[in-house]
């Protein structure tokens, strides 16, 4: 009765067991420049893998570097990592370049596609200011041991690793097999996992068989908020951002209660200063970017007949070309964006200059002054006070002259709800018939 009972009781909990998960292999993809986003992403997959017991996490890779703070979060994530992690740079004619290398070679393998490269480690300094030589030297040195010790880690090439740095050399794939750089080449992924399949690692001092036979494979992408905080990282889109925000604060300061501007604004204001913390910005380039849209709105309130619009174009181009100062391409702002913003921009508050001072050369059609100047009819004889008919209204008025009923009148004074008038001259008699 006792082994029924028992019995029954692990048959009601077998549903509670966990099952035995299936074998997996995770699979990354890292294109583009290695920003805190990437690094963020990356360690999040990594612990992840460990809590699901992967058998192996696969980074596919494709950059052409990025931020030293960066690069180094990554390398951390790689070597505190339970399961093994591999780097694949793919697909051919892709490359693990400057930042990207060191992370490649930090991985337990590193893998390459025909027709890809790798290396061009040599740091370079970010903010536009160019080091003095002892401090230069100290950055490369740095870069140089660090490399080095990962190199030595992973039981590869330290002298050519030395080079990556100190002279930028960049290497093939076939190249950097031959140097044992990277561990081998494969034609795609299944060939890579085919030759991963038994190989021997060493991890924390003991021996690692990879058993990936079987294994599931399963692909991890950024999620949405990765993916837009990625998006704005970019140079170009960073600067957008923050040109619609100081554009749509000024629209909201301009007319309050509109909302919408200020809101879009403020937005986009927040999103660019997140963007600036993983960009190299100058902030020299920062304030002539405000310095133009002061002088543009200076422009529409102090008309200067376009002296203050050209310094605001002049400072708006000046600031664009200094905002992100970089010797790598992927951290500087296109020409073609400055170019284009810097005259959009300058044609549209010329537009809205041009349409002040039109608006300043109109005659008002209002209160006082827009009285002054309209036409009417005496409704009454004005010998010298009546009643005129004015813009469809009755006004008392006064005349310095006798005006008879019906003849058109000019309004030359306001007083209170009293106009000033005077006969216009086509209403006058004519003088001749009276000498016919």
């Amino acid at each position: 009765m006792t082994r029924l009972l028992t019995l029954i009781l692990l048959i009601l909990m077998l549903p509670l067991c966990p099952a035995a998960q299936e074998p997996q292999i995770a699979v990354l993809s890292v294109e583009g420049p290695i920003n805190p986003v990437t690094a963020d992403f990356l360690q999040k997959n990594i612990d992840a893998a460990a809590r699901r017991g992967d058998r192996l996490l696969l980074v596919e890779m494709d950059t052409p570097g990025g931020l030293d703070s960066a690069m180094r979060a990554a390398v951390k994530g790689i070597f505190g990592s339970s399961v093994p992690v591999a780097v694949y740079v793919t697909p051919s004619g892709a490359r693990a370049a400057s930042a990207g290398a060191i992370i490649a070679l930090a991985a337990d393998v590193c893998a390459m596609a025909p027709g890809t490269n790798i290396g061009a480690a040599h740091p370079v300094t970010l903010g536009g200011e160019k080091p003095d030589k002892v401090m230069e030297g100290k950055i490369l040195n740095d870069a140089e041991a660090y490399l080095e010790g990962i190199a030595t880690k992973r039981g590869r090439n330290a002298e050519t690793a030395k080079k990556m740095v100190r002279e930028s050399l960049s290497l093939s794939s076939e190249r950097a097999l031959e140097e044992r750089i990277i561990d081998l080449i494969a034609a795609d992924r299944q060939e890579l996992l085919n030759k991963l399949e038994g190989r021997r690692l060493v991890r924390g001092g003991k021996e690692t068989v990879l058993r990936l036979a079987g294994a599931r494979v399963t692909s991890y992408e950024m999620g949405l908020r990765d993916r837009i905080l990625d998006a704005i990282s970019n140079p170009d889109v960073a600067y957008v951002l923050m040109l619609l925000g100081l554009l749509g604060l000024f629209f909201e300061l301009s007319n309050p209660g509109v909302i919408l501007p200020g809101v879009i604004g403020g937005i986009s204001l927040i999103l660019a200063f997140f963007a600036f913390q993983t960009l190299p910005v100058n902030y020299a380039g920062l304030l002539l970017i405000l310095l133009a849209i002061i002088l543009f709105i200076a422009e529409i309130t102090v008309v200067s007949h376009g002296i203050l619009a050209i310094g605001g174009v002049i400072a708006m181009v000046l600031g664009s070309l200094l905002l992100f100062p970089s010797p790598e391409p992927y951290l500087r702002l296109s020409r073609g964006l400055i170019v284009s913003t810097a005259l959009v921009t300058s044609l549209f508050f010329i537009f809205v200059v041009a349409k002040v001072i039109e608006a300043h050369r109109e005659k008002p059609i209002s209160g006082r002054e827009g009285m002054m100047g309209e036409h009417g009819i005496a409704e009454t004889d004005l010998m010298p006070e009546g009643k005129v008919m004015v813009r469809g209204e009755y006004w008392n008025a006064t005349s310095s002259e006798p005006i008879s009923k019906g003849e058109k009148v000019e309004v030359i004074a306001l007083e209170g709800l009293r106009v000033t008038v005077k006969r216009l001259p086509e209403a006058k008699p004519d003088a001749g018939r009276d000498q016919g």
